[in-house]
């Protein structure tokens, strides 16, 4: 088999499990009234569906991108996989709520094997003039599952129940583990004689999941009651201890001085600034389009799409051109659009055409696909071998990290003037979100005119 066919199958692999988890994480919200009805539950249970497959994906995406640097990427790659199906499976099987949410965090930690090892799986073989290109058709495979996700999630919920939406990861997971185990190429250890940071890990999983439940429960709570503030005081606290255990252990889950790197910190933060933007989107538009325009949950789904297949487009085609451009321009100018498409949605009212936002939507999907993929090669490419787990695990912990201040940003914006109970008010919440995020989109395109070429 020639080398550049190796690659491009070893892409199949990692395309394949991108396309599952994306999938599965955008189809799982779609049930959750289905799954509550099924188990004649209440909201607050169910919720825990989502909120624990999110605090464990991401307390812990670090370690287990730093164990694939010490056992080796494909191993913890393809363990991943193994557990993420048998997971998906007797998710499909439960029979109450609790087993459910159980077995769903069980989930999360073969999703996380597989999210903090892809981009280093990738990075690893392909040479740097394609790192681009491969990171960015990873990326579309990624936004075809999280398009494709709300619709056939539905249809199979529909069509055969609940639990199909959870089986239906079996076979696809069979099939991405049979094409890891036969493609991907067994990698040495990068540090095979350094044991593992275990209270790193342990401190940056308990400070990371107070932060994340804080701000995810904060419009739910109240942002000023006492749990959420102990929580996020608690989250502060832990990580100031995790920074300090860090910088004295001679093998740390996290290698601190990644960050004295320009390139690699302002690729980390521009990360989390991107996602910040992305999902104040997901967040607000459905409340506008269903609540304040009057649109069902199907005609909404199908507006919506237009920001992840514009970003399936666009992810590839940047990618290929930062191979040649270098990651600075094409990072800046995706920001730059996600800013304007952010800036009209800001505009938004009761009588906007719904083309003017479907436009809206897509000029920000624009931005997002030509700016991540440059941006996740920078990020990568700036690690040295030895750390590609650990600037995995930092790339994905800035998409989750992004995703709940995102969330809980607009919804505090947005619950802020609702508490006002007018009419006028519930779009005013929803264009001072879109405003910030297009300020902070600003901020963005700041953050990646730092970047190296």
């Amino acid at each position: 088999m020639k080398t550049i066919d190796r690659k491009w199958w070893v892409f199949v692999a990692i395309g394949t499990g991108s396309f599952m988890a994306a999938l599965d994480g955008s189809v799982v919200n779609i049930i959750l009234p289905v799954v509550r009805e099924a188990f004649t539950s209440n909201v607050a249970t169910v919720e825990w569906v989502v909120t624990i497959y999110l605090l464990v994906l991401s307390g812990l995406l670090l370690t287990f991108g730093r164990l694939g640097d010490l056992r080796g990427h494909k191993s913890v790659y393809v363990w991943g996989f193994g557990i993420f199906a048998t997971s998906s499976a007797l998710c499909g099987a439960a029979q109450t709520p609790e087993t459910l949410i159980l077995f769903r965090g069980v989930q999360a930690i073969g999703a996380a094997m597989l999210a903090s090892n892809a981009p280093a799986i990738l990075t690893g073989n392909f040479p740097g003039n394609m790192r681009g290109r491969a990171l960015g058709l990873a990326s579309m495979m990624t936004y075809i599952g999280l398009t494709v996700g709300p619709s056939f999630g539905g249809w199979l919920a529909q069509a055969f129940g609940w639990r199909s939406v959870f089986y239906i990861n079996v076979p696809v997971g069979a099939l991405a583990l049979i094409l890891s185990l036969v493609f991907i190429p067994k990698d040495s250890p990068a540090e095979s004689r350094q044991r593992f940071d275990l209270p790193g890990g342990l401190l940056f999983l308990a400070g990371l999941t107070a932060l994340l439940l804080g701000l995810n429960k904060g419009a739910d709570w109240g942002w000023a009651s006492l749990p959420v503030l102990g929580l996020l005081a608690g989250a502060v606290l832990l990580m100031v201890i995790f920074i300090l255990v860090e910088r004295r252990s001679p093998a740390p889950m996290l290698d601190l001085s990644l960050f004295r790197v320009p390139l690699f910190s302002a690729a980390t933060a521009s990360a989390v600034l991107n996602y910040i933007c992305v999902y104040t989107i997901t967040f607000l538009m459905p409340f506008y389009l269903i609540q304040g325009r009057g649109l069902n949950s199907a005609q909404a789904g199908l507006l919506l799409t237009a920001q992840p297949i514009i970003m399936a487009i666009a992810a590839p085609i940047s990618g290929a051109l930062s191979d040649r451009t270098g990651s600075r321009w094409p990072g800046m100018i995706g920001m730059g659009l996600l800013s304007a498409g952010l800036f009209l949605l800001a505009g938004l009212g009761s009588a906007t055409p719904l083309l003017f936002a479907g436009l809206a939507l897509a000029l920000a999907g624009l931005g997002t696909g030509t700016f991540i993929s440059p941006n996740t090669s920078a990020l990568m490419g700036s690690a040295p071998k030895q750390r590609q787990g650990i600037a995995s695990g930092v790339q994905a912990a800035a998409r989750n990290v992004g995703m709940v201040l995102g969330i809980g940003l607009a919804g505090a914006i947005f619950t802020t003037h609702l508490a006002q109970n007018t009419p006028e008010a519930f779009y005013r919440g929803i264009d001072m979100g879109f405003l910030a995020a297009g300020g902070i989109a600003v901020l963005g395109i700041v953050m990646s005119a730092i970047k190296e070429k």
